[in-house]
Formats: structure tokens, C-alpha cells, sequence
């Protein structure tokens, strides 16, 4: 009968044993750990060196399938996660997903998306337009050179074509400042980068391009764009500028929106204070989790020295259940009736059924990282005892074998 404790196994389950699991440890670290979790879920059997889930990793990942349907489930894994109410995030160096992150206030947001606080430039007195003689100054960087200004005092030219309509989309950001496609999307729709054919259509000229003039644009500025006098911007015309180039004065928006990426140091738009950006993998969606990630993050959060030291909530099994062979007692047997006992009072229990060495379960033991070890050795049963000891404590404790279940009952309860 299923009792509704973290120990309890949460699958149907005839044997969990293991050689049955084919778990196969190994001894050093693989060359292509690039983080010490991953190393460790390797070295303790639960992923390939190539990443792939071995039948450890599936039983893992089965049981935090199963734990998630509690209301709890993440608060279970004692992670240290970022995130907000649309997904959860957990940092790491190696992560695919880059983070914006308040320390102060917790705001956290995909960098893609992220708001912060921009501050305008001074503001002046609107000058006349002036066209420039500008030559090879195809991008910023070179512009702001040529002439000795700062790159906040350019406007920065993209251009797109709506995938929905073929509108050909105009976008303008500061010098400074970079696009955030996602931030574009949202305000336009799916797009691609125009081809020639559009730039030429519009009146623009790639490399020199401004929104003065264009024709059938859809044309969309960065809201940091309105308050921003005197910019310098191309002419439409091959190696020329225009200085001095006014929002509102020499042309306007259909669109005026946040358009670009935060960066590190950024202030937060909530509280003011410097954002972080976090290279992070996601954990969990308002509709999905992602249990390999799960999985990796519990690794890189719980390792010692010896291997995993996985929390009873989110380990796969509550016991790791050994014998050491003896010399006048059939200790297998008596490890196969525990087994049989423990599976019996609901306990998930990972038994090593090998005719091992004792010190190959020990290190064994220690990188699966079961909360608990149970050892069923010779000495010990001669006396009505059992040898447990928790996974995170140095020093192990004897109990009678006939008030073994419910011990561990009270202890990973």
C-alpha cells in the first residue's frame, strides 16, 4: 500500500536492483566535464559521456516526474533558482539561456526581454539638418571615430521585412544601444532580415540608411529614440550623414516601444539597482518542467567530495542497500529479505545485489548519493544488527534489525 511520505516508492515496481539498472560507475572524471555536476552524474552512471540518460538517469527523472505533481515540487529540491511567474531558471556557467537579474528586487527576466531603466542624453536645442561627406563609415563604430563623437549621439539603422505581410519594417536605436529581435517581434511580428531588393524599394541605402524620407515603411523606433536630440544618421545616399537629425522634426513612428537588449550594469526599471546577466538553464515553464535540466541542477547543487548528495525528496531511491559477503552467514540472502521487507513497507530502495568487494559499494554508494546506506554484513547480523548511515553524516549508526523499517520510516520521513 502507498503511504504519502518523501521515502515512499513511487512507482510499481517488482525490482529495483543493481544489476538489473546495468548501472556501470566510473572512476575519474570524463575529459569533456564542463561542470562538476554533470561530472558527477556521469561518474555516478545517471548520464553517458555524450549526455545521453542511462536507465539511472530515467529512473531519476521518473521519480521527479512523479514528485511534481505536489504544489511544492520545487521548493523539494532545494535549488537556488532565479526566476519569475512565467518560468524558473538555475545559473550555471555553461547554461544556453542568458538571464537578467535583480539581486535586490529578484527581478528576472530572459535577457532578450528584459526592461531596465534607460536614461536619456541631455537635452538640447534642436540644430539644422547637415549633410556630411562621411566615407567607409559603414557601421557605428567607424562613424562615431570619423567624426569624434560618442556612439549615444548616432542613430542606428536595421532593417527587416515582415514575414506575415512582406511590410518592409524600418527600426531605429540609439548608437549605444543593441536590437533585441525578440523585443521587435513582440511589437511586429515574425520578421526577417530584408534583402536588397526591399532596401533599394524603400528608398534607403544599406550602410547609410535613415527613416527621413522613406516610402511603404513600417517605420519603429526605440522609445529612447524621442528623447534623443541632434542625432547623427545616414543620409540615404552612399558615404553621406545626416547630422543633427531630430525625432518628431524630420520624421515619426508608427511604432515607439522598447526595443533593446539590457546589459550588465544596466539599472533595474523596478528598484534602480545594477542588473546581472546570468548564463542559466531552465527548469520549469508555467506549463512544463524540465526534468534533465532538474536532474543537472540537483547534481551541480549536491556533490561533496565523493560524489552525489542528492536531497531525500529528489533522490530516485531513499536507500542504498548493500551486503558485505561473510564467511559463515549467507549475507545475500539476508540483504534479499531487508529488500523484500523495505519494498514491503513502501521504502524505495536501490539494493546492490553484486558479489562485490565491500569498498567498490562504499564509493559506489557515495556517488549515487542515496540519502541513506544500508550495509548487512556478517559481524553485525551475528548480533541482530544493522549498519546504517546517512549520507551526509561521517559516522555510522547500528540498529536492530527488527525496528529497521520503522527507524527508517522516522528518519526519512
Amino acid at each position: 500500500m502507498r503511504r504519502d511520505t518523501a521515502l515512499l516508492c513511487p512507482y510499481n515496481i517488482i525490482d529495483m536492483k543493481y544489476t538489473d539498472l546495468n548501472i556501470q560507475t566510473q572512476r575519474e572524471f570524463p575529459n569533456n566535464a564542463r561542470t562538476q555536476g554533470f561530472g558527477w552524474l556521469v561518474r555516478a552512471g545517471y548520464l553517458t559521456r555524450e549526455n545521453e540518460i542511462l536507465p539511472l538517469g530515467e529512473q531519476a527523472i521518473a521519480h521527479l516526474q512523479d514528485l511534481s505533481a505536489k504544489p511544492d515540487f520545487m521548493s523539494l529540491l532545494s535549488l537556488p533558482t532565479i526566476g519569475n511567474e512565467n518560468e524558473t531558471y538555475f545559473p550555471l556557467s555553461t547554461g544556453n539561456i542568458e538571464v537578467a537579474h535583480c539581486e535586490s528586487c529578484k527581478y528576472t527576466e530572459r535577457i532578450e526581454l528584459a526592461n531596465f531603466k534607460k536614461t536619456p542624453l541631455p537635452r538640447e536645442e534642436e540644430r539644422p539638418l547637415e549633410k556630411i561627406l562621411t566615407p567607409e563609415c559603414h557601421t557605428i563604430e567607424a562613424l562615431a571615430n570619423f567624426l569624434n563623437i560618442p556612439k549615444e549621439k548616432t542613430a542606428k539603422a536595421l532593417m527587416f521585412t515582415r514575414i506575415s505581410d512582406g511590410k518592409f519594417v524600418f527600426v531605429v536605436v540609439r548608437g549605444d544601444m543593441t536590437l533585441s529581435e525578440a523585443k521587435l517581434r513582440n511589437a511586429v511580428g515574425e520578421i526577417k532580415l530584408a534583402d536588397t531588393e526591399a532596401v533599394q524599394r524603400s528608398g534607403a541605402e544599406a550602410g547609410f540608411a535613415s527613416p527621413i524620407g522613406l516610402q511603404d515603411a513600417l517605420i519603429v523606433v526605440d522609445d529612447l529614440i524621442p528623447q534623443s536630440q541632434n542625432l547623427v544618421a545616414g543620409a540615404n545616399e552612399a558615404e553621406h550623414h545626416l547630422k543633427h537629425t531630430n525625432y518628431g522634426r524630420d520624421y515619426t513612428a508608427e511604432i515607439v516601444a522598447d526595443l533593446v537588449l539590457a546589459q550588465v550594469g544596466d539599472k533595474c526599471a523596478n528598484c534602480g539597482n545594477s542588473l546581472s546577466v546570468q548564463p542559466s538553464i531552465g527548469l520549469a515553464t508555467r506549463s512544463e518542467f524540465g526534468f534533465k535540466n532538474i536532474l543537472s541542477a540537483l547534481a551541480e547543487t549536491h556533490h561533496d567530495d565523493k560524489g552525489l548528495t542528492l536531497p531525500l525528496a529528489a533522490s530516485p531511491f531513499g536507500v542504498y542497500l548493500m551486503h558485505v559477503p561473510g564467511k559463515t552467514m549467507d549475507t545475500a540472502a539476508k540483504a534479499e529479505e531487508i529488500y523484500n521487507a523495505l519494498q514491503g513497507a513502501g521504502i524505495s530502495v536501490l539494493f546492490d545485489n553484486r558479489d562485490d568487494r565491500a569498498g567498490v559499494k562504499f564509493n559506489d554508494a557515495d556517488l549515487i548519493g542515496c540519502p541513506v546506506r544500508i550495509t548487512v554484513g556478517e559481524k553485525g547480523l551475528k548480533d541482530g544488527m544493522i549498519e546504517l548511515k546517512p549520507r551526509k553524516e561521517k559516522e555510522n549508526e547500528v540498529v536492530p534489525l527488527e525496528t529497521l523499517v520503522s527507524h527508517l520510516t522516522t528518519l526519512l520521513a
